[in-house]
């Protein structure tokens, strides 16, 4: 049903790569991949996943190394059977961009209280270790689901 998922952030470069390698992880036989609301706009996109991200998840055995920021576009909602969004806020930023995907929009934290995932973009090491501790038990559970 959903084969094709697509986690999403606004920079592409902290907490949708660590959900995207995650679920991967945990779902291997589905199409995965991650975007950012506003990749473009924060001249972000190609970039690597940040630093800080790419240490802590290297310490939980996850390379996201490899990871380059990609601008969500309309087309892209439309190809995904399922989006995944950190926080409120984001499922009308996803909705702006493409109002027919509004269905498929749910929080990553949807199974987990449907708490949010607070940035930890140029925060400290304690807020990127809250916010990828919120990650993985978000995709544990959406792994669950699937």
């Amino acid at each position: 049903m959903f084969n094709k998922i697509l986690v999403v952030c606004v920079g592409n470069i902290c907490r949708s790569p660590v959900g995207e390698y995650l679920l991967k992880k945990q779902l291997p036989n589905k199409h995965i991949a991650s975007a950012g609301i506003a990749s473009k706009k924060s001249k972000l996109e190609g970039k690597p996943a940040d630093n800080s991200m790419i240490e802590l998840a290297s310490e939980n055995g996850l390379d996201i190394s490899m990871h380059q920021s990609q601008q969500l576009t309309r087309e892209m909602c439309n190809e995904y059977d399922l989006i995944l969004v950190m926080e409120k806020g984001h499922i009308d930023a996803v909705t702006s961009i493409n109002p027919a995907v509004r269905g498929k929009t749910m929080l990553l934290g949807q199974w987990i209280g449907q708490k949010e995932i607070p940035d930890p973009y140029k925060m400290s090491k304690e807020a990127f270790e809250h916010a990828y501790s919120l990650i993985d038990q978000s995709t544990r559970e959406w792994a669950k689901k699937l």
